[in-house]
């Protein structure tokens, strides 16, 4: 029968997909055709459910492999393979199973983490998590996956609350992973947000429980954050001695924890003046991070390379990843992320001699990580003095208030635009498109509240005007300038000084 439907052009002949596994593509007439047949059998559900069920045999059984280490690369490119159909379940099980869907996202969430996707994947865990039973093992491996999610993405206080609501519902249960796990993770949370004491007797705790559980993966993490707790607190000997610890017990089990320790020792040693051996760990831990597609870690430890090749003074080098760090950053909304790439940016503009590009930068990192909630590494204050004292000196006061009050003003989106305008590569300047002189003084508003990331709802409510009125404006503003999407409009707002 299949033979026959691929003779009849109904079905495309099996390719080979991410994992290697052969798989045949139905044409969305059969599809269509098929599931009007089921609805007509009374058989759609009971299809739909064996479906479902498969999908979730396979997302436990990859999930294993990715906390294996070894089978991590298989384990997520078969969930790549299959990803049309996890989506296709999800949204089924939500509204038919929820057992179902609760289990599936926890399956599918350490995999969406490695692959960047927090920002899509959060909405989806949450919703799920709101059909488990508060309390269960389920609904505690969400919130555990979504404090991961939102810590990622910059939301420092919904991860403590997420990681907080775990520890409270399971502390009197007995030692287990899951809470040396929780632990960890509300330590790196904490210390992130300049809360050193209560990280550090999170990460003492989490790391007594895995040692007594007779657990490496969790001593490891524990570890880790226990050298981050060391560096926010300036002891930067305790951190590379602690990272350096979290490496060898992570040695036994490649992988993501493995990874994660590796950047956790390239910043210890960074922080610590060893370049040297800062640039090994992590050229080897961007190349592994790379193999297995692991975006959380490779946006990690690009920064740090960047650092590490301006201090050697490998400029193009340190552009190069600076860029691919703030587009990386900004396709899967690694918030914190984008203010690492700021705080790198600066340091690269006062080493080429762009002295009101660095204080514009690190104004905006400033301001940006003050409202997000995260505290300055006190190696990076360090790090920054310098050549900040020396671009406020060239300026002078009133064009470092200026600058200054520029960086401040820009929203995180912004700043990462402008940051990307900064470390672009010099290259042959097109024709020039008309700028923003062609357009009137309601148009240069429209294009600065576009530049700040203001929605069109929200700047025809901050104008009083219609929703269709700031559709027909920008459309003109697209035809006088050629700027067609929003990044557009952002780069000529920022160039033209609007921001």
């Amino acid at each position: 029968m299949v033979l026959r439907l691929v003779d009849c052009s109904l079905l495309v002949p099996p390719r080979a997909g991410p994992d290697g596994r052969s798989r045949y593509v139905m044409l969305e007439t059969l599809r269509g055709y098929g599931t009007e047949r089921l609805a007509g059998a009374g058989e759609q559900d009971e299809a739909a459910a064996a479906l479902a069920r498969y999908a979730l045999a396979v997302a436990v059984e990859a999930a294993a492999g990715l906390r294996a280490g070894a089978g991590e690369a298989a384990a997520a490119r078969r969930l790549d393979a299959e990803d049309a159909t996890m989506r296709q379940v999800l949204a089924w099980a939500m509204d038919h199973d929820a057992a179902i869907a609760v289990r599936l996202a926890v399956a599918l969430a350490p995999w969406w983490l490695l692959r960047g996707r927090s920002s899509s994947a959060y909405p989806l865990l949450r919703a799920a998590a709101g059909r488990a039973a508060p309390g269960s093992g389920a609904w505690c491996a969400a919130q555990f996956w979504l404090g991961s999610m939102a810590q990622y993405s910059g939301d420092l206080a919904g991860s403590l609350g997420h990681f907080t609501a775990v520890r409270d519902a399971i502390t009197d249960r007995g030692p287990s992973r899951a809470l040396a796990d929780c632990l960890a993770s509300r330590s790196g949370t904490l210390a992130q947000m300049g809360q050193i004491t209560e990280a550090a007797g999170d990460g003492r705790r989490a790391l007594a429980l895995a040692r007594e559980l007779g657990y490496p993966a969790g001593e490891a993490l524990a570890l880790a954050v226990l050298s981050a707790a060391a560096q926010y607190g300036d002891d930067l000997g305790s951190a590379v001695h602690l990272a350096r610890q979290a490496q060898q017990v992570s040695a036994g089990n490649p992988g993501l924890i493995a990874r994660l320790c590796g950047n956790s020792l390239t910043i210890a040693l960074t922080a610590a003046g060893d370049l040297a051996a800062a640039g090994r760990i992590c050229a080897a831990g961007l190349a592994q991070s790379r193999e297995a597609g692991d975006m959380w870690t490779l946006l990690e430890l690009l920064p740090q390379m960047v650092i590490v090749e301006l201090l050697a003074g490998r400029i193009e080098d340190a552009a190069a990843h600076l860029r691919e760090a703030l587009q990386t950053a900004a396709r899967t909304g690694g918030r914190v992320n984008v203010l690492d790439g700021l705080e790198c940016c600066g340091q690269l503009c006062a080493a080429t001699g762009r002295p009101a590009e660095a204080v514009t930068v690190w104004a905006a990192r400033a301001a940006l990580s003050r409202q997000e909630g995260h505290a300055d590494p006190p190696h990076y204050a360090r790090r920054r003095d310098k050549p900040l004292r020396e671009a406020r000196q060239a300026l002078g006061p009133a064009r470092t208030r200026a600058a200054e009050a520029r960086g401040a003003a820009m929203s995180l989106a912004t700043a990462a635009e402008y940051a990307l305008m900064l470390t672009a590569p010099d290259r042959p300047q097109p024709q020039a498109q008309p700028g923003p002189g062609t357009l009137s003084a309601r148009e240069r508003e429209l294009v600065t509240l576009v530049a700040q990331g203001r929605t069109n709802a929200q700047i025809a409510a901050q104008l009083y005007i219609s929703i269709r009125t700031v559709s027909s404006h920008l459309d003109r503003i697209r035809d006088k300038t050629g700027c067609r999407r929003r990044t557009d409009l952002t780069r000529l707002a920022i160039s033209a000084g609007l921001v």
